[in-house]
């Protein structure tokens, strides 16, 4: 069985954001399964098409796919909102695109209860399945020449510690949150990884800026890495911070607790509806900062920390979810529409 995945993003070259890991993840992920036979983009035909992203490719690609279309929903209505200029005058556009973007798919693929609630508030009649981002775990194992190497990159000091934000510079991500939390801690390190693949059409472009540019010395704003240079930067790294306004899987998180280090959340009702297992959060910057405070200076919570990490990603067990894949894809090679997924 031939399987097409799709996206945008590498034939636009946009990396270093979640759809473009998203999509190489799952490249890989299918790849270690025998039963299947991965296809990029244009490089041939296959028998089910799989796409991440919902540009014009999607669309003019899916006509070979008909009744064989499965698109994984990363993005819904409110991911606008923080993320591009005039969101709010603009939504109802984005509200009908995305309608036709989910109705074009045989099955949606939901990788949040969140998400799915959006696809079934714009009235699509599209199958919809629950499946989570795969999480490559060996991809974000810490070494210590990964730490070195990370710890040079971003200009830290061997005993220096280091609280890390990843995403986007926009609105959305909470960047002049992260600003403001560092200045209440000036003894610890701030690092944020993250560009603008929209460039000018980013939400908060100025002012971001502006704060970035005032920002005191122990806070710091590395640009933006490819997907292979993440492991060393996450491995530099004592602490992860979330603070993001809105999300779906987001995999950021998830990859700093593989690295191996605690992780403090936003505290969103979109996160109670996803994760299975606790996680550490904030209700806002005073929350976070008291938070990492005491995760700097108590080792018995810090160790804590650590172990939430592990249960929080073991739900992201990328055997389990390349298993759903399958049995998806087999489904609609073979015409079956009334399928249940565990």
């Amino acid at each position: 069985m031939k399987i097409n995945v799709c996206s945008e993003t590498k034939l636009l070259n946009m990396h270093g954001e979640g759809v473009d890991t998203s999509f190489l993840n799952c490249i890989d992920l299918l790849k270690e399964n025998k039963e299947v036979e991965v296809l990029v983009n244009s490089e041939g035909v296959g028998d089910v098409m799989h796409s991440h992203t919902y540009g014009p490719y999607y669309f003019l690609r899916g006509l070979k796919y008909k009744g064989k279309r499965i698109f994984t929903a990363h993005v819904i209505p409110d991911s606008a909102k923080g993320t591009f200029p005039a969101s709010k005058l603009l939504m109802p556009f984005f509200k009908w695109y995305l309608k036709k973007v989910y109705s074009y798919a045989d099955v949606c693929i939901a990788i949040s209860p969140m998400v799915e609630e959006a696809i079934r508030k714009l009235g699509v009649k599209t199958k919809i399945v629950r499946i989570d981002n795969p999480l490559l775990l060996e991809m974000w194992k810490r070494t210590p020449e990964l730490r070195r190497k990370g710890r040079e990159i971003l200009g830290l000091k061997e005993n220096e510690f280091c609280v890390l934000g990843v995403g986007q510079l926009e609105n959305r991500k909470g960047c002049e949150d992260f600003i403001n939390i560092g200045k209440q801690l000036p003894e610890a390190q701030f690092r944020w990884v993250g560009g603008r693949p929209w460039k000018y059409f980013t939400d908060g472009y100025r002012s971001i800026d502006k704060q970035i540019a005032d920002a005191p010395s122990n806070i710091k704003f590395a640009g933006m890495f490819s997907l292979p240079e993440m492991p060393s930067l996450y491995a530099a790294a004592d602490l992860f911070i979330f603070t993001s306004y809105q999300e779906n899987c987001p995999l950021a998180p998830i990859e700093a607790a593989a690295s191996g280090m605690p992780v403090i959340y936003r505290d969103l009702q979109e996160y109670k509806l996803l994760y299975k297992n606790n996680y550490l959060k904030a209700k806002d910057n005073e929350a976070f900062a008291k938070q990492i405070k005491k995760l700097m200076t108590d080792k018995e919570e810090y160790k804590i920390g650590l172990e939430i990490s592990k249960q929080l990603i073991s739900q992201f067990d990328k055997n389990e979810i390349s298993k759903q894949l399958i049995s998806l894809y087999k489904t609609l090679e073979e015409n079956k529409f009334a399928f249940q997924l565990n």
